[in-house]
C-alpha cells in the first residue's frame, strides 16, 4: 500500500530548487498525475521519482506568470516574506500572511 504525507500546505509559498521561479501551492497530488509524455519530457538525469507529492503551483518568474507542476525533492519553502504576484491568486486566495495565503472555500 502506497502512503505519503506532503511536506507543504495549500496556499504557501515556495521556490523551485533548480530554476528561478518560485509559486504559491494550489493542488497537491499524493503522487504523479500528469501524463507520461510530459514526465519523459524530462531528461533522465533529471527526472524526478513518481512516488512523492507533487504540487500545482500558481508561478511566476523574471518574465512571466503560468502554472507549475513540481514534485516535492524540488522544492523549497520561501522565507523573503515577499507575496507572489500571479494575476490568478486573488481568485484562489485570501490574505497573504507569514509566508503563506489564506486558503479561501467556497460553498454550494
Amino acid at each position: 500500500m502506497f502512503k505519503t504525507h506532503a511536506k507543504y500546505h495549500l496556499g504557501q509559498v515556495v521556490r523551485h530548487r533548480k530554476h528561478p521561479f518560485r509559486g504559491v501551492i494550489f493542488d497537491v497530488d499524493p503522487r504523479f498525475a500528469n501524463t507520461e509524455e510530459w514526465y519523459q519530457a524530462i531528461p533522465e538525469e533529471n527526472r524526478p521519482s513518481k512516488d512523492q507529492p507533487y504540487y500545482h503551483l500558481l508561478a511566476e518568474n523574471d518574465h512571466s506568470y503560468y502554472v507549475a507542476y513540481v514534485s516535492e525533492q524540488n522544492l523549497i519553502a520561501d522565507y523573503s516574506g515577499e507575496p507572489v504576484e500571479h494575476p490568478d491568486i486573488d481568485n484562489m486566495f485570501g490574505q497573504f500572511e507569514d509566508g503563506s495565503y489564506a486558503v479561501e472555500l467556497q460553498m454550494n
